[in-house]
């Protein structure tokens, strides 16, 4: 597998803004044309007004990792927002199973396909479940191959995405190679976009992608938290219109 570098210090709950924190998790390898490629990993943590946790796609679950998670509260809510980022909720479902579990359309079809047995308690759509209801925002962005639930925070101005912008930065990749392949899908910082081949999943649905882009910008995020590569802390608003230039053509 090509290397990166990862967002250290992982396993360790960064506070982003007011009762939201980001989790920088271990580089996974992604099977994609015969090649294993590297991807840093990004949960997001948002703590409810009742205490509880909204966990938005887990990483790989530590020892170190749960002890710090448990002292911000009790994990209530594990979100799988892709048909790419579930692998890791049946691990936290172990560990909580007290807690909800919601997916993406898609999700268990797409992880019985890989021999992988899921159970979720709800499927996610453009209506807000009652779990987060006033205090987390939500829309569908729907796809073929990926469809993918954004969610914005409005009390610490938050959008939190998954896929939908990559935003890989060049020194931290080791690998010529993979650097190439980066630029070559559109997904490298400054520019980051969703990668090109991603973007084809769309090509059938653009008419609700802009209308999901636009309730984005509508939201008008100070950041915007994305899972792969540097996220934006300030200008969120700007970051989307760029990066979603190429679905409001």
């Amino acid at each position: 597998m090509f290397s990166i570098d990862t967002y250290d210090p992982l396993n360790v709950p960064k506070a982003v803004g007011d009762e939201i924190w980001i989790v920088d998790g271990p580089v996974i390898g992604f099977q994609y044309l015969g090649m294993k490629l590297p991807f840093p990993t990004r949960m997001t943590i948002i703590r409810l007004a009742s205490g509880k946790l909204f966990v938005h796609s887990p990483i790989r679950l530590t020892a170190e990792l749960k002890a710090r998670v448990d002292a911000l509260g009790e994990v209530a809510c594990l979100i799988a927002p892709n048909t790419i980022h579930y692998a890791g909720v049946p691990e936290w479902q172990a560990a909580y199973p007290t807690a909800q579990s919601f997916c993406a359309p898609g999700v268990v079809r797409r992880a019985k396909s890989v021999g992988m047995t899921a159970s979720f308690d709800a499927e996610l759509a453009d209506s807000v479940e009652r779990e987060w209801a006033g205090e987390i925002e939500q829309v569908m962005v729907r796809g073929g191959y990926l469809s993918e639930a954004v969610f914005y925070h409005p009390k610490s101005s938050t959008l939190i995405l998954t896929d939908l912008i990559e935003n890989f930065e060049a020194h931290k990749i080791k690998s010529p190679i993979w650097r190439w392949l980066v630029r070559i899908f559109g997904s490298m910082d400054p520019d980051g976009c969703a990668p090109r081949d991603m973007r084809m999943t769309f090509a059938g649905h653009k008419e609700s992608l802009r209308k999901a882009v636009n309730q984005m910008i509508d939201w008008a995020p100070e950041r915007v938290i994305i899972a792969h590569g540097r996220w934006y802390d300030h200008n969120g608003t700007a970051e989307l219109k760029r990066a979603f230039r190429w679905a409001m053509r």
